[in-house]
């Protein structure tokens, strides 16, 4: 997949995503070459994810990402994005996304919203925040199952987030 340069916040993202699924489908994290997302994040992109989270922490740059995307395949034996929704104003974009995942090995199932906080910059994302309903419910939900344990690939710094309801999925 190529990716043409714009400033278009909506183009940049809906790129990313389907960047995203190549590379997942490619075999994600050690298996597919990062190059297939590169050209969407800025050399300097900064990830905050929510420090409670097994992948908890401030993630900066293609190294940084490419560790995150690591961290997070050693988290969730699954992670499925069942539906997006899009707001983007400027250089400024808000993105609903349904999940459903599975934390490695073999934890319950779980459904939950997240809402990221997206700022595009030159035609690349240049920050990402995304905010978990409930950080605590998944992060148990990971400890149970051991998901994430042993800090591999954890961030230095401490992100952001919270909240009270994700669910098990029915």
């Amino acid at each position: 997949m190529t990716h043409e340069k714009t400033d278009d916040t909506l183009a940049v993202l809906t790129g990313m995503y389907a960047a995203e699924a190549e590379y997942l489908a490619a075999g994600g994290p050690g298996e597919a070459s990062f190059d297939l997302l590169a050209p969407f994040f800025a050399p300097d992109v900064v990830l905050h994810q929510a420090a409670g989270l097994p992948y908890g922490g401030v993630w900066r740059g293609h190294a940084g990402l490419e560790r995150f995307f690591l961290a997070m395949s050693r988290t969730w034996e699954t992670f499925e994005m069942t539906e997006q929704q899009f707001l983007a104003t400027g250089s400024t974009a808000v993105v609903l996304t349904h999940i459903r995942a599975r934390p490695r090995p073999g934890g319950r199932e779980l459904a939950f919203p997240l809402l990221q906080t997206i700022t595009v910059a030159a035609g690349r994302i240049a920050e990402v925040r995304p905010f978990y309903w409930d950080t605590a419910a998944i992060a148990e939900a990971c400890a149970s199952a051991g998901a994430g344990l042993g800090g591999g690939g954890r961030a230095a710094e401490s992100g952001s987030g919270g909240g009270s309801d994700a669910g098990v999925a029915e």
